[in-house]
């Protein structure tokens, strides 16, 4: 296909107002889970797929206590620790550095699509979970997917403005990680 100015401006426009559209959704979400009840200030966030770090670096201005880290299967998330959008970075799937992440964060956010093992991503972020921790997951995850996971779905989560399409559920501290056989 040729490119000239002309074909490529209405692309790029469409880009810039995506990426844009991207960061201003970000921002409403760490803003909405900044006011959760029963979500208090972490000390330690994990960022599932965070690529360049934008949800983390948007999520900052309302959890300025919390250290944030990034995993994602690409470069860009050493690109994350560079611009200091993360603190830590793991370049790999969650399946793969959750054993030695065990129990060490207090939010678990999974904000895109599931990868192509589903159960084996919810797993290791249950893995990485606190007792006690909670794990926001973005549309295309529904409350049952937790549920097996001995977590429970906060109430008044589903109809949080910019949180419709997201939830936040808790892990039981008296349940045992469960395995999907």
């Amino acid at each position: 296909m040729p490119t000239s100015p002309r074909t490529l401006k209405p692309l790029l426009r469409r880009s810039f107002y995506a990426h844009h559209l991207a960061r201003i959704r970000h921002r409403l979400t760490a803003r909405a889970l900044s006011s959760l009840p029963g979500l208090p200030e972490p000390e330690s966030w994990l960022d599932v797929d965070t690529g360049y770090g934008h949800f983390p670096e948007a999520a900052k201005r309302y959890f300025p206590y919390t250290s944030f880290d990034g995993v994602d299967p690409t470069d860009r998330v050493r690109r994350a620790l560079a611009e200091d959008r993360v603190e830590e970075a793991y370049r790999g799937r969650l399946a793969d550095v959750a054993p030695g992440l065990r129990a060490r964060y207090d939010v678990v956010s999974v904000l895109g699509p599931p990868s192509h093992a589903p159960e084996a991503e919810l797993d290791a972020a249950f893995t990485v979970l606190r007792p006690g921790g909670h794990l926001v997951l973005g549309a295309c995850w529904s409350p049952a997917d937790v549920e097996a996971l001995a977590c429970a779905v906060l109430p008044g989560t589903l109809r949080i403005p910019f949180l419709h399409h997201r939830f936040v559920a808790r892990k039981d501290i008296a349940q045992p990680q469960p395995h999907h056989g």
